[in-house]
C-alpha cells in the first residue's frame, strides 16, 4: 500500500514540472480568469482579502463514529480527526482551495500541509508549540489519524528538546528590535520573490494549505481568527465544543441532536465564491457523514496549470 501510494504521488509530480515562475512550495497556475489574475493587485495584502464565513455542523453521527473507532483501539480518536480528513478528501475534488498567493501571483500547493499549535504536554505551564503534518488526497480518515498523532506524539516525547520551529523562533527573538525589523523585510522580500529557503518553508507556520484551532477544548465559542501578511496561509478554521439542540420533526415530535460551531476566515482571491461554497459544502457533508472517510477517494482531480 505505501509503495502504490508513493508511485501515485510520484505520477502526480511528473505532472507537473517546474518551470519558470514556480516556487519550491507550489506551481504558478496560469490558465485562470482575468479578474482572479489582476485581484491581487488590488488586495496587495491577505488581510484585504479576509471574508469570514460561519456554519454548524451536526456531529451526531459522528460522535458514534468516533466512538466506534475509539473501540477499535484507536484511543485518543475524536472530532479533530474528522475534520482533518473531512479537509483532505475535500481538497481531493476542490484542489483550488489549496492554492495561495504570494508576490501577487497566484500558485497551486504541492502538497497539503495543515498547521496546529498544541502544547508540549498535557499541563497548564507547558510551552505551546506549532506543528505541520502532510497528507496525501488518497489518505483515509485512519491514514489521517495516524500521521497527525504520530507527528503529536513525537512531540510530546520529546517535550525537553527544542524542535526545528522552536529553535528558528528562538533565534529570531535574540535579534535586537531594531534589527528583526529588518530581518523580517528580508524574509518577507525573499517570500515575495519566491526564494524562501527550503528549511524555513518546512518549519513555518506561516506556510500551508490550513491552520485549525479547537475552541471548545478552551471551553468557549469558536472565533473569527485572522490569517497572516507573512507567509501564505490561506484558511483558517476554528471549531468550538459540541452543544444539544432541541429540534422538531413534521409531526411536532421532540428529540436532541449535537451540533459543533465553524469559524472560518479564507483569502478570497485564491477562487471564486461559488467555488468556495461548493467546496464548504462538501467539507461539511463529509463531517456529518464520515463513514465515507474510511475508504479511498473515487476520484482526484487535479488543479489547472
Amino acid at each position: 500500500m505505501a509503495k502504490e501510494k508513493k508511485e501515485k504521488k510520484e505520477q502526480r509530480a511528473k505532472k507537473r514540472r517546474r518551470k519558470l515562475g514556480d516556487r519550491s512550495d507550489g506551481y504558478r497556475v496560469r490558465n485562470i480568469d482575468a479578474v482572479l489574475k489582476f485581484t491581487p493587485y488590488i488586495m496587495p495584502m491577505r488581510c484585504d482579502a479576509c471574508n469570514t464565513y460561519s456554519d454548524r455542523f451536526d456531529v451526531t453521527k459522528t460522535d458514534v463514529f468516533c466512538r466506534e473507532k475509539v473501540k477499535s483501539g484507536m484511543t485518543n480518536f475524536s472530532v479533530l480527526h474528522v475534520m482533518l480528513a473531512a479537509y483532505v478528501r475535500m481538497l481531493a475534488t476542490r484542489p483550488a482551495i489549496n492554492r495561495f498567493i504570494s508576490g501577487q501571483k497566484l500558485y497551486h500547493r504541492n502538497n497539503i500541509e495543515v498547521v496546529m499549535t498544541i502544547k508540549k504536554s498535557m499541563e497548564r505551564s507547558a510551552e505551546e508549540t506549532c506543528i505541520k503534518v502532510e497528507f496525501d488526497p488518497c489518505d483515509t480518515v485512519d491514514e489521517i489519524y495516524e500521521k497527525f498523532n504520530a507527528v503529536v506524539e513525537e512531540v510530546h516525547a520529546s517535550a525537553e528538546k527544542t524542535s526545528d520551529f522552536d529553535k528558528v523562533n528562538k533565534i529570531l527573538t535574540r535579534i535586537p528590535g531594531f534589527l528583526c525589523r529588518w530581518t523580517m523585510r528580508l524574509l518577507r522580500f525573499l517570500d515575495y520573490i519566491g526564494i524562501l529557503p527550503k528549511s524555513l518553508l518546512k518549519v513555518s507556520p506561516f506556510h500551508g494549505s490550513m491552520i485549525i484551532t479547537s475552541m471548545g477544548s478552551l471551553g468557549i465559542r469558536p472565533i473569527y481568527h485572522h490569517i497572516y501578511n507573512f507567509g501564505n496561509l490561506p484558511v483558517f478554521l476554528s471549531y468550538g465544543g459540541r452543544k444539544s439542540v432541541i429540534c422538531y420533526d413534521g409531526e411536532g415530535g421532540v428529540y436532541t441532536k449535537k451540533f459543533i460551531e465553524l469559524k472560518a476566515v479564507t483569502d478570497e482571491r485564491i477562487c471564486d465564491g461559488f467555488y468556495y461554497a461548493s467546496a464548504f459544502k462538501l467539507f461539511k457533508r463529509y463531517v456529518e457523514n464520515p463513514e465515507v472517510l474510511n475508504e479511498k477517494p473515487t476520484e482526484i482531480l487535479e488543479d489547472v496549470d
